[in-house]
């Protein structure tokens, strides 16, 4: 048991290390490309990397009618939601100021998981996840002279963000019992290869604009980004965070956001 908690919380470390960064690539690959299209190649990258793995048999993977339909609401709200809010809402504020926003997500997650899956939390745990996200506040502000939340549509679509990983944190937690961390993973990031292509080459088709699609790929620092979005930020994450779901509850989990947030300061 021991070994095992060492293992989860190891995990949520480097998970807060990967989201931490993400905020700095995203705001790279954003100067290059449209949100949509962004959206797209991150998830190409993932569906790539999942091929990849498939090939060389280091995953293997079966999947029902029944099986996909159960995880689909999970999917609507992370990768889905929480990615196309996030990266509209970072056209109009600053990672510092995104950093601040998405530090709310404990906060979001407790009242969820408290309601829908009755996790009980003790006065000192409530406590501690309230002063996390001062904390992260504090030393924002600390460090950012120039932060201006003028920009109302920034921090909606951020707010907005923080409440659909915190729907999905409380979903994945009660999925984890049936699935593995690898099932839930693969089919939300095929789920949003799927959906993000077909919006973006459509959104391009109307708009008589399909040759702009590829120009991004031309352009190398957002290929790093992409690799760095859609590999580590999205499906490795995705892998940790159910890995985590499944052994510790989903206000514990959360908390480890806010390291993240530190981390895009910095």
């Amino acid at each position: 048991m021991k070994i095992n908690y060492i293992k989860v919380y190891l995990s949520a470390t480097i998970y807060a290390l990967i989201i931490g960064l993400s905020f700095l690539f995203g705001k790279v690959a954003l100067s290059v490309a449209r949100p949509l299209d962004l959206l797209a190649y991150r998830f190409t990258a993932s569906f790539l990397a999942i091929i990849i793995a498939l090939l060389f048999k280091w995953v293997r993977l079966s999947y029902s009618k029944e099986k996909v339909l159960r995880i689909l609401p999970m999917a609507i709200f992370y990768p889905l939601l929480f990615f196309t809010l996030q990266t509209y809402g970072l056209q109009y504020i600053s990672s510092s100021e995104a950093g601040i926003l998405q530090a709310v997500m404990p906060v979001f997650t407790l009242i969820l998981a408290t309601y829908f899956l009755k996790e009980k939390t003790t006065f000192l745990q409530k406590f501690s996840i309230i002063l996390s996200v001062l904390g992260v506040i504090y030393i924002t502000i600390m460090k950012s002279s120039n932060l201006n939340f003028s920009d109302m549509r920034g921090i909606i679509l951020l707010l907005l963000s923080s409440l659909s990983f915190s729907s999905y944190s409380v979903i994945a937690r009660g999925l984890s019992k049936n699935f593995s961390s690898v099932e839930l993973s693969c089919i939300m990031i095929i789920i949003s290869f799927i959906s993000f292509n077909a919006m973006a080459i459509i959104s391009h088709l109307i708009n008589g604009t399909i040759s702009e699609f590829f120009i991004p790929l031309t352009n190398i620092r957002f290929i790093i980004a992409i690799l760095y979005l859609g590999v580590l930020s999205s499906l490795i994450t995705s892998l940790l965070i159910n890995y985590i779901l499944s052994n510790i509850e989903a206000s514990k989990m959360s908390v480890f956001s806010n390291l993240g947030t530190v981390i895009s300061i910095i």
